[in-house]
């Protein structure tokens, strides 16, 4: 695990989602939200680097089309927490740091 936010596609959704403790977050580029959630996702992922977490771009062509078929959005940016490929957990909206940072420990490190 890195620390870092990994960008995440069809190419590795599988292999990072598989992992035994993910968050993905899923955003557009034209998202407001979308984008004032970035600073806290690195942080959360700086503050748990024994997680993977990753953003999916869904606004670039050709990236994340089975992410799209897989999964429906109703809003963006929407969060799911990952264990060993089972959906843990759905969040629609940003989430806060706070509460991000509570949802990693109450479901991914226990």
């Amino acid at each position: 695990m890195s620390g870092i936010v990994e960008d995440v596609s069809d190419a590795n959704y599988k292999d990072f989602t598989d992992a035994p403790a993910a968050v993905v977050a899923y955003g557009i580029a034209s998202c407001e939200p979308c984008n004032a959630y970035d600073p806290i996702l690195e942080v959360t992922a700086a503050k748990f680097p024994q997680i993977k977490l990753g953003k999916a771009k869904m606004h670039v062509p050709g990236r994340c089309r089975e992410i799209k078929k897989r999964h429906t959005f109703e809003t963006y940016p929407t969060t799911h927490l990952f264990s060993k490929g089972k959906l843990l957990l759905t969040r629609e909206g940003k989430v806060e740091a706070d509460e991000l940072a509570a949802l990693i420990s109450d479901h991914l490190l226990r």
